[in-house]
């Protein structure tokens, strides 16, 4: 049965652990899941986040957070190897907590959007060809899929769509990197959302974050719910769904997603409507 599930970035960012009674919240208004959001792990004292998430009943996904220093594509050396180590330690978090995935756009910088020659193309993902590898071996020691994400053409200029993160997966040739899904990001490049879901299928398709056209509170745009529905059930996806948007963003993140405006009246009310739309859709 899919499991539901909402971010850290819809209330905190970055999350740390003053922000613990948030799970509080988030098992009260009936989710299954948190998905923190890892923008500096010595701000968490992941030991007591543990416990409180045992004691809330609350599954713990992991996600990352890609600035520009930590870019597994960069052509700096110094660069590559801190993105790397940022990957190593959340796949090592996500094993510690029982996430079984670490998603996020793993694969570059948010933000990184230029017009480059197809050498340089081609060499930045042979960089990132290589750090991938060396993150699913990390991964699979640590018993964590590493959920590659693709996002719109405002945000990266790398993967952009489901076609292309299948032909990187299937380049990198590992078997715990998979392909994570954001709607938000899916509804502005993909001519089929649904057709992507199948086209990525079961085995390969690990984690969905269900979001909204405007990253608004879900059921309230033009997203193609009921055949998004159709499709995970179609390809008997039974992984998690997880709202992620941002409340009150920090400035690297409001620059990086373009957030300028509130996206719903508080963040608890679109994390009560938002469960409440996935509960009516799914179940």
């Amino acid at each position: 049965m899919i499991q539901f599930g909402i971010s850290t970035f819809v209330w905190v960012s970055p999350f740390a652990s003053n922000d613990f009674s948030l799970l509080y919240k988030v098992a009260d208004m009936g989710y299954d899941i948190i998905e923190v959001a890892v923008e500096n792990k010595n701000l968490i004292d992941w030991q007591r986040l543990d416990q409180v998430a045992r004691e809330t009943g609350l599954r713990i996904t992991i996600s990352g957070a890609f600035g520009p220093d930590r870019d597994i594509s960069s052509d700096d050396a110094p660069i590559r190897k801190n993105g790397l180590d940022y990957i190593v330690d959340c796949l090592q978090i996500a094993g510690n907590m029982g996430s079984p995935i670490f998603t996020g756009p793993v694969y570059s910088a948010v933000g990184k959007t230029r017009i480059v020659s197809a050498d340089r193309k081609r060499q930045e993902r042979n960089w990132c060809l290589d750090n991938l590898r060396e993150a699913g071996e990390i991964a699979r020691q640590c018993g964590v899929v590493i959920g590659i994400e693709p996002l719109n053409r405002f945000e990266t200029d790398m993967i952009n769509t489901a076609e292309q993160a299948l032909s990187l997966v299937h380049e990198a040739d590992h078997p715990f990197l998979k392909i994570s899904l954001d709607t938000f990001h899916n509804n502005i490049e993909e001519k089929s959302i649904p057709a992507a879901i199948r086209a990525i299928g079961r085995d390969l398709l690990c984690h969905v974050q269900g979001n909204e056209s405007d990253r608004g509170t879900p059921g309230t745009g033009n997203v193609d719910w009921i055949d998004i529905k159709a499709a995970l059930t179609d390809i008997g996806y039974d992984g998690a769904v997880v709202i992620e948007t941002f409340g009150t963003p920090s400035e690297e993140l409001a620059k990086a997603a373009s957030i300028w405006r509130p996206l719903a009246n508080s963040p608890d009310e679109l994390a009560i409507e938002g469960l409440a739309f996935y509960k009516t859709l799914f179940r």
